[in-house]
């Protein structure tokens, strides 16, 4: 093997994320899952068409779930093309499934999706266990990056004269 291909094996390339995730909830372990896949939803995903905005994962048995992941319907489809909203297998191990079951079931803990990509050829998913903030909270936040954009602005304004 190339180094340039080894390069290109280890690289991640972004299909999705869901940047509202961190705007909504206070985000805390993340966990990487593969996702079990349609063919037709690997190329659709290829193309760049999918949505994670709505979307959660959830405890079912002794499986996880991600829930509302909009995958488009694959252009060059046909007649074999896949539900887009459909749920679908994430693969974690079992230790990782228990250790979910018993956050999510007590404290007040959901599984929220932060992004879908590619890596060695593989799609994964990151999903994190997150808490969701209230109005106050939300304020807050954006209170704060409001400051410190002003503080770089300042800096930068100070640099230049």
């Amino acid at each position: 093997m190339s180094a340039r291909t080894k390069a290109k094996e280890s690289a991640e390339r972004a299909l999705a994320s869901n940047r509202q995730a961190f705007h909504n909830y206070f985000i805390g372990e993340r966990y990487e899952a593969g996702v079990a896949l349609l063919g037709t939803e690997v190329k659709s995903l290829r193309e760049g068409k999918a949505n994670l905005k709505d979307s959660f994962a959830r405890v079912d048995g002794r499986e996880v779930f991600l829930h509302n992941c909009h995958i488009s319907p694959y252009s060059h489809g046909g007649y074999a093309n896949h539900d887009p909203l459909r749920p679908r297998k994430l693969l974690l191990h079992r230790q990782e499934i228990l250790k979910l079951t018993q956050k999510t079931g007590a404290g007040g803990q959901t599984l929220v999706p932060l992004r879908l990509y590619l890596s060695k050829g593989r799609v994964k998913v990151e999903i994190a266990l997150a808490k969701g903030k209230k109005l106050w909270d939300k304020r807050e936040a954006i209170k704060e990056k409001d400051q410190q954009k002003e503080a770089r602005a300042a800096i930068r304004e100070r640099r230049r004269s």
